[in-house]
This record gives structure tokens, C-alpha cells and sequence, in this order.
């Protein structure tokens, strides 16, 4: 015989804040478990755990059923968001790189980049400068330029190629 599934049960309280506590000193060790886990640092993991649970908190009154479920999701969505704005581009290294010139740039380099910078097309011209040189974000370049994002980075890439496969530009500068 085939029955219904019962709909999640409504958790009822007069007092969210204990509800909470009693949540969190029920499951947190589980949930540290998880971030430990997802993390594989027992540091990351308790920010994590704690961040998630900070998260759960300003929702706690909308959560129906079982909060364990949503706390969870939480959880797992806090830490891909974490994975996401972490940028592993850079890495530690014995040495350091060599040290800039006391001087500053080579005024003859200079003259040859302002040059080559020259022998672009205006728009890639006006992406380079605004983007690398002036700092601007592809949004602001965007605006300013009056055209879209991607057309911003399509550009900036055009033009860095063209930089690099300049000759003029790499005779004397290896």
C-alpha cells in the first residue's frame, strides 16, 4: 500500500534565539565535521562553519522542517563562494624576482611601448590605456567607451597580442 510522504514538520518555539543555541550545540560538531571536509583545514573549516552558521541565523525564522538540511546548503554554498574568489595564480618561491631598476624604466623601452601603443587602433589604444594604465575596471572602461563588457576584453586581448608580436618592440629589449 502506498502512502503519502508527510510534509516537513513545522518547528514551533516562542524563542528563536534558544531554538538556535540548541541547534547549534546539537549539530555544530557535525557540521565542523563537514567544513573540515569540504575545506581540509581545521582553521578555514571553523570559519567556514561559523560564517555558515552566522548566515543560517539571519534566516532562522523563515526555516520550515528540519534546519539541519538548510544549514548545510548554507554551508556548502559559503565554501564554493569561498572556492570561487580564491586565486591560487600566485605562489610562494624561494628567490625573489630581480629588483626593479634604481633608475626606473629604460626611457628608450618607453619610447618604443609609447610608439607601439601608437600603431594600435584607437579603440584598442583607448582600452589599453584606460585598463592597464589608468587602472579602470572593464566596467568602467565599458562605460566610458560606450560599449559592452566583453567587447572591452575581446580588445584588451587583440591589442595585447598585437603587443607581443610587435618586433619592433622586442629587438632591443630581451
Amino acid at each position: 500500500m502506498h502512502t503519502r510522504a508527510e510534509p516537513p514538520a513545522q518547528r514551533v518555539s516562542a524563542e528563536p534565539a534558544t531554538e538556535f543555541e540548541s541547534f547549534v550545540a546539537a549539530r555544530s560538531g557535525a557540521l565542523f565535521g563537514t567544513a573540515v571536509l569540504l575545506t581540509g583545514d581545521r582553521h578555514v573549516a571553523e570559519d567556514l562553519l561559523q560564517t555558515a552558521l552566522a548566515k543560517s541565523w539571519l534566516s532562522w525564522r523563515r526555516i520550515t522542517g528540519d534546519p539541519e538540511a538548510y544549514v548545510r546548503r548554507v554551508l556548502v554554498n559559503t565554501y564554493i563562494s569561498m572556492w570561487r574568489r580564491k586565486w591560487n595564480g600566485e605562489t610562494p618561491t624561494a628567490t625573489l624576482p630581480e629588483p626593479a631598476s634604481p633608475a626606473g624604466p629604460d626611457p628608450a623601452a618607453r619610447q618604443d611601448l609609447v610608439a607601439a601603443l601608437h600603431r594600435l587602433p584607437k579603440r584598442q589604444r583607448a582600452v589599453l590605456v584606460l585598463r592597464y594604465l589608468e587602472d579602470l575596471g572593464e566596467r568602467e572602461v565599458a562605460a566610458l567607451l560606450g560599449c559592452s563588457v566583453g567587447t572591452v576584453k575581446s580588445q584588451a586581448s587583440r591589442a595585447l597580442a598585437r603587443l607581443a608580436a610587435d618586433t619592433r618592440l622586442r629587438e632591443d629589449h630581451r
